[in-house]
């Protein structure tokens, strides 16, 4: 695992040595083991190390004998020696164990048909020598990060946004767009970033940029439903266990020990309870919890954890200690970010970061099969979209939810629904708080079908049914911008790889060949992989209520929080930024804090908005 960042300036102009210094500098927390550059003319890169496989070996940057390729590499490739005896009886000859030079061999004989060949994670920056030529490359569900920035005819690249807009020559305004997002969402959507001038490269694609003319992309990997109706429920079962040992077993490579987060939910402790069955290593296991809240689930992680035999290390998380730690989660990300669970992934990050380097996570299981309530939602509002349609302004008069119900039910597809469902804000609720030039430009022109157009390309025609373009649209959308970047960042804040078996790409590939029934079976999420491990973990796990990675924002938000918000909102200056009325702002406070109204997602948001207003402004 590690940081990887570069600059091809082009046209002759050098690029200076301490430029891909400084990025490597910003970027010391993703690899503190060791580090490596190669600047030469008007080219340059370089990356941190976090040593996890061939530890005293694997330097980078990488050449191939013949010096003609070079390589700076973020992630793990799971199957890399699988890969081996191909490249080997092609006349490659290995001088290490270390996955990047796998992925070098793979390039260097196959150019960009190596990329279908890797499981994994990573982001990858190839120079070739001879041609100048660069090549990047992003994992296939986008499991790490890959900034780009086009400028002044040059490409600029990092594993974040901070080790690029320290760069000379470059330029980095707000994207207004990308606030909308926020303000909608609780996240910037792929592949913008917050900035005009940076993107995200898409996952599942590579980008080549030679010494004229524009950079190239191609796409090697995007889902696709080929579902099988024929094959009997024990079967399905059978595969699922199958697919899930296999791609623990796999995830678990590695020269160090290897732990696990766990929340006591169904994904968490089927990846905990695969890794017991697929080594002969004794396993930590993380939990954060909060005292004395109704989301603590501290208890039920501890009843998994002695159920399966690992060691139970829990950090609860108080109150007073949010506040404090509030603007340094922020600072991880680089633009505004408000998940719901970024405080305690931080916190559990830091937590196994004391103990271990890497960590398996069950990220993923929801939306490969359809664990979210959300999902549930949407499958009820299609059953009952005749009723609720028959009812027309009778509707209006129903209980909220049956009103949202209605709302949905008038929504052509599961596309919008799925933006409809994923928002943090209401269309109401932004239409109070925006001020009337930002409401103009951008809520009343990118609404839900416009947000559909937008993404459509990343969709599969074959999606008819509703619940399966809600998923496919969690799994090209949500994941790699909000529920990735989450944890990323917090893990690599504190030098920690997190692992997220759920979505190889090869899993992903064969979750598309399952009927929906088994997915969502009746009102049951996640059917197939409940049955798969219910033999594993305690028959609590089976009947708790979905949870999620929470925080108790409400609570949080009455208390010290919401002076906190307040205060930050006012003096960072983000109140006279244009976005939002700070009249509004204050009178959201105030309902919140009455107990009128329960706005603490939004509050949130507002607060790490104005963390991330402050940082930038301090530049």
């Amino acid at each position: 695992m590690c940081g990887i960042a570069g600059w091809y300036r082009r046209g002759g102009r050098p690029v200076p040595q301490a430029a891909i210094e400084a990025q490597c500098a910003a970027i010391f927390h993703r690899g503190p083991d060791e580090g490596g550059l190669l600047v030469e003319g008007d080219f340059g890169f370089g990356m941190r190390r976090l040593s996890i496989q061939d530890v005293a070996h694997g330097h980078q940057p990488m050449t191939t004998p013949d010096g003609r390729f070079a390589i700076v590499f973020n992630g793990e490739i799971y199957n890399h020696l699988d890969l081996r005896p191909d490249l080997e009886a092609a006349g490659w000859r290995f001088a290490t164990h270390c996955d990047t030079e796998t992925v070098l061999a793979a390039f260097a004989l196959r150019g960009n048909d190596a990329w279908p060949l890797l499981e994994g994670m990573y982001a990858a920056a190839l120079w070739d020598r001879r041609e100048r030529r660069l090549t990047l490359a992003r994992d296939p569900l986008g499991i790490k990060p890959l900034y780009i920035s086009e400028q002044q005819d040059g490409l600029s690249f990092a594993s974040e946004l901070k080790a690029l807009t320290l760069l000379p020559d470059h330029r980095f305004d707000v994207d207004d767009r990308a606030v909308h997002d926020f303000f909608s969402y609780g996240h910037v959507r792929r592949p913008r970033s917050i900035y005009r001038q940076a993107r995200q490269l898409d996952p599942g694609h590579w980008l080549e940029l030679g010494p004229e003319g524009a950079a190239r992309t191609g796409c090697f990997w995007r889902p696709r439903l080929r579902v099988e109706q024929s094959v009997p429920e024990a079967e399905w079962v059978e595969r699922m266990r199958a697919m899930l040992l296999g791609a623990v077993g796999r995830h678990m490579l590695s020269d160090v020990p290897v732990a696990s987060f766990l929340s006591g939910g169904v994904d968490s402790s089927a990846v905990t309870a695969a890794m017991v069955r697929t080594s002969d290593q004794p396993i930590k296991a993380f939990t954060i919890g909060y005292p004395g809240a109704r989301i603590d689930e501290t208890a039920a992680a501890a009843e998994v954890a002695r159920h399966l035999g690992v060691e139970h290390i829990v950090r609860p998380v108080a109150l007073e200690e949010a506040a404090a730690i509030l603007p340094i989660v922020q600072s991880c990300y680089d633009e505004p970010f408000a998940p719901d669970a970024a405080i305690p992934t931080w916190y559990l990050s830091k937590l196994a970061a004391e103990h271990v380097k890497v960590v398996l996570c069950g990220e993923g299981g929801d939306e490969l099969f359809a664990g979210y309530n959300r999902h549930r939602n949407a499958r009820n509002v299609q059953r009952w979209r005749p009723l609720l349609r028959a009812l027309g302004p009778v509707a209006g008069l129903l209980h909220p939810h049956g009103r949202r119900a209605a709302e949905y039910a008038r929504l052509p597809d599961g596309y919008q629904q799925f933006f409809a469902g994923t928002q943090l804000s209401s269309a109401a609720l932004r239409r109070r708080l925006y001020t009337p030039s930002f409401l103009r430009e951008q809520e009343e022109l990118h609404g839900l079908a416009e947000q559909e157009c937008e993404y459509a390309p990343l969709f599969d025609p074959a999606a008819k049914d509703p619940l399966e373009q809600f998923l496919l649209a969690d799994l090209t959308i949500s994941l790699p911008s909000a529920m990735l970047p989450r944890l990323d960042r917090a893990s690599m804040a504190h030098s920690l790889e997190a692992r997220v078996p759920f979505l190889s790409h090869v899993m992903v590939d064969w979750s598309l060949t399952l009927p929906l029934d088994m997915k969502l079976h009746g009102s049951i999420g996640k059917y197939v992989l409940r049955r798969a491990v219910a033999d594993w973990l305690p028959p609590s796990v089976m009947r708790r209520p979905k949870q999620g990675f929470q925080m108790p924002l409400c609570a949080w938000f009455r208390g010290g929080l919401g002076g906190f918000t307040e205060t930050i909102w006012n003096d960072s200056g983000a109140a006279q930024a244009g976005y939002l009325e700070p009249n509004a702002v204050a009178g959201l406070l105030a309902e919140h804090r009455s107990g009128r109204a329960d706005h603490g997602r939004m509050l949130y948001a507002i607060a790490m908005f104005s963390c991330w207003w402050t940082e930038r402004k301090r530049g």
